[in-house]
């Protein structure tokens, strides 16, 4: 019997740059340092949906309601 081998999802995450500027952008499987070091100083993530990527991005900074991914996708559904 063969087994399955499962395929990487292209997942969102929330890379912060070195200006402190938030983007959501998707990447195929685990952002890893060797990959996005350049780009980013730290990635949040993976988020289940836009909307949470998206609340993280714009206010999840500084806010202390808003410090890991369950709270982000729990605040966006809200809003």
């Amino acid at each position: 019997m063969a087994t399955k081998t499962k395929k990487p999802t292209n997942k969102l995450y929330v890379g912060i740059m070195r200006n402190s500027k938030r983007e959501v952008f998707r990447c195929i499987g685990t952002p890893t340092q060797t990959t996005f070091s350049k780009i980013y100083n730290a990635v949040i993530g993976p988020f289940r949906t836009r909307a949470g990527a998206e609340f993280m991005a714009k206010y999840g900074r500084n806010n202390p309601h808003c410090q890991t991914v369950a709270d982000a996708e729990r605040l966006a559904k809200r809003r």
